[in-house]
């Protein structure tokens, strides 16, 4: 019989068990892992907890209270799994941000929805009214969210344009789900987008540096 060349989910099953995790199975026939209550709890040093608790604490400034409800409740969970003296330390940490709240605009559409589209890879369709108050509808390959410090933004593949175009959330005033999946395109798609960006970054940069 010739000789099984190993692959590389044979060689990462083989990590995970040096490093003490129960694995049953062998190579061809398929692995199944075994909780094991004498694994060690999480470990992190006070810097990590420290900048965790930042972090989750920092998601309340973004106006999504979904959001923020889920980190607090993930790092809830992280803690509940550490042993007393680090446990103490998320419980006491020292650090804290605070800034002067910024007016928000309010988000009106269902933004479990658009979270899913853009996980997921299907299309939405919207309608939209842009700063000077036009209103259009168009259907977009949502392809991620970015939260600024006065509003939401949605970055996007507009099939009506046929081009990247960003959206402020709040100004979208309805949002359904679309017929299109762009699966496996979203991460190519956003390359594509910072690409763009950056070349427009760079040679606003470049005109500023130029003597008029």
């Amino acid at each position: 019989m010739p000789r099984r060349r190993r692959s590389r989910r044979d060689s990462s099953i083989a990590t995970l068990r040096v490093g003490g995790v129960l694995i049953d199975g062998a190579a061809g026939y398929g692995y199944t892992l075994t909780e094991d209550p004498a694994l060690p709890p999480q470990s992190f040093s006070r810097l990590e907890i420290e900048a965790l608790t930042l972090g989750v604490a920092s998601l309340g400034d973004l106006g999504d209270n979904t959001l923020t409800t889920a980190g607090r409740n993930a790092l809830a969970r992280i803690v509940a799994t550490l042993p007393d003296r680090q446990a103490r330390q998320a419980a006491h940490a020292t650090m804290r941000a605070w800034r002067p709240p910024e007016p928000r605009a309010a988000v009106t559409i269902d933004l479990d929805l658009l979270r899913e589209a853009c996980w997921d890879e299907f299309s939405v369709r919207i309608a939209y009214r842009d700063a000077n108050g036009r209103r259009t509808e168009r259907e977009i390959l949502p392809l991620g969210m970015s939260y600024s410090p006065r509003t939401l933004m949605l970055v996007g593949r507009c099939l009506l344009r046929e081009a990247h175009r960003t959206f402020e959330v709040p100004r979208i005033e309805a949002l359904e789900r679309g017929g299109r999946s762009f699966r496996p395109r979203r991460v190519q798609l956003l390359r594509d987008y910072v690409v763009l960006r950056t070349a427009v970054w760079k040679r606003k940069e470049q005109q500023a540096r130029t003597p008029s």
